[in-house]
């Protein structure tokens, strides 16, 4: 059974400008998208900053971002690591704090081979129960699972069922799909491929774009998955403006920008992440006017 259906929102972690995490903020962000139809929470992804969270900071946001959902959506913990031991402890401990299931990126730096990626991902899936899917962005990584490997995985591993593909490579994931013979639940790593991924077999997204759109980008994957294939396609190009000013600096620094200018307060960023450029600002904003949300 998939872990959810629809749009799964890569939640930012929200920081105070002395660059702690802001809870109160966060369980706002929180209610905000369990209010607006979105259908599941992932927290401490890439969006999340996750690679700048200690270890500490990284399980206690997820730990509240459990308590706080309190069972009404599914949560998704990043608990991905370069080091397989420290992924296990994240994931461990992740399954401890009441996750629902887990997106472990694959090996950044390391370069592994695809059967390093294999060993890797079945090492972590073997200790934990939780139902686990694999995150494939080489653009961050360096690093590409390729479909075979996915597949394998997802055969031979029973807690492994599925993947955030955001190769953005269409002729990697139609082969994916081509092979899948089912056994892999694939969601779109990106929000301006969520209805071309969808029309692949895929089952939602795990979405930038939801934070600041959760009806919107709920509505994308529903019409799909309710045969509205014509209305999804749509919203999906309504959206497109608003998909590429949100990826025009390095994601999560538009985002954050985009609710702070909603009100929403968060936007503060860790280094090496830094502010947005001032034309960038303006970019967004624009694209936000256009679309609605501000």
């Amino acid at each position: 059974m998939s872990i959810f259906k629809g749009s799964g929102v890569a939640v930012v972690t929200p920081m105070k400008s002395t660059g702690e995490v802001d809870y109160e903020q966060f369980a706002k962000l929180l209610e905000f998208q369990i209010a607006n139809k979105t259908d599941a929470i992932i927290v401490c992804g890439t969006t999340g900053e996750s690679s700048t969270l200690s270890h500490e900071e990284h399980l206690e946001v997820i730990r509240y971002c459990v308590e706080v959902v309190a069972g009404r959506i599914p949560v998704v913990a990043g608990t991905g690591s370069n080091c397989t031991e420290t992924a296990v402890y994240l994931s461990q401990e992740a399954e401890k704090s009441g996750a629902d299931g887990l997106l472990l990126v694959s090996p950044y730096y390391n370069k592994a081979t695809q059967n390093g990626l294999y060993a890797h991902f079945k090492t972590v899936a073997d200790s934990v129960k939780l139902p686990i899917l694999l995150y494939n962005v080489p653009s961050r990584t360096s690093c590409n699972i390729l479909p075979e490997t996915i597949v394998r995985l997802c055969s031979d591993v029973e807690n492994i069922v599925g993947v955030k593909e955001a190769s953005g490579n269409i002729g990697q994931i139609a082969h994916l799909a081509a092979i899948a013979n089912g056994k892999v639940d694939i969601y779109s790593g990106n929000d301006d491929q969520i209805v071309p991924i969808m029309s692949l077999g895929g089952i939602g997204v795990i979405s930038v774009l939801a934070n600041v759109a959760p009806v919107q980008t709920h509505e994308i994957c529903r019409k799909y998955l309710d045969g509205d294939v014509v209305e999804s396609r749509r919203l999906q190009l309504e959206a497109m403006e608003l998909c590429n000013a949100l990826f025009c600096e390095v994601n999560p620094i538009p985002v954050k920008k985009a609710l702070a200018l909603m009100g929403m307060g968060g936007g503060a960023l860790r280094m090496p992440l830094s502010e947005m450029e001032p034309a960038n600002v303006q970019r967004l904003e624009k694209a936000m006017k256009a679309y609605g949300i501000l």
